[in-house]
């Protein structure tokens, strides 16, 4: 695939390395030319231009790329401005990193088809993990629910799913189960699936829901 990462601070220029080092094609793009140098070893190319500039994007071509990032730090008024450019210039998808909500909100107003919150979602997986011992991992979905990857609290040792019946019970639906003895992924395991202290459930509910299990 073919990626655009617009703005090139710490999370900009780790989303371009990590997009390369999968295989795909990309162009990364900033105003500092110090860190344009920096990835320009790893990326396919680096420019260093100013991509709050609607001329500036249209000359890169860059309506023409699957995924357009929008990663430009603190300077808002410059990613709401590439945002709206993007989305005139017909960008097929354009994800954009937000500072803050009322940030995020502009964002989409203007055209951004997907908006992260870097800064937010390390807050509550950092609070989930410090209140919440047996929460391993948390991704949030639509408003309001998310995905968790749970140790299984010791009253579920030795029980099936069946037995647990956690979907009318708790409200929430067993996605996948980690086994790390022996090491191997079962995807919608089945309701005779007995767990040991050594699995990981991956779970998806409300987070009202999640937060009952977290509780136990």
């Amino acid at each position: 695939m073919k990626f655009a990462v617009i703005g090139l601070g710490s999370f900009g220029s780790n989303i371009a390395k990590t997009l390369c080092e999968k295989g795909n094609e990309v162009l990364a793009v900033d105003k500092d030319k110090e860190k344009i140098k920096e990835v320009k070893d790893f990326v396919s190319h680096a420019i260093s231009m100013d991509a709050a500039d609607k001329e500036n994007l249209q000359a890169l071509g860059i309506k023409d790329m699957d995924v357009v990032i929008v990663s430009l730090g603190p300077e808002m008024e410059a990613s709401i401005l590439t945002v709206l450019y993007l989305n005139e210039m017909k960008v097929k998808r354009i994800v954009a990193k937000a500072l803050t909500e009322d940030h995020a909100k502009i964002l989409e107003a203007v055209g951004a088809t997907e908006v992260i919150y870097p800064e937010k979602d390390m807050a509550i997986k950092t609070a989930l993990r410090l209140c919440c011992p047996n929460v391993l991992e948390y991704l949030p979905l639509i408003s309001g629910f998310g995905i968790q990857e749970i140790a299984p609290p010791e009253k579920f040792i030795g029980k099936n799913l069946r037995q647990l019946d956690l979907r009318n019970k708790y409200g929430i639906q067993v996605i996948a189960i980690k086994e790390l003895i022996p090491e191997k992924t079962t995807f919608i395991p089945r309701a005779d699936f007995v767990l040991k202290d050594s699995d990981i459930l991956v779970i998806m509910g409300e987070e009202k829901q999640l937060e009952k299990i977290n509780a136990l």
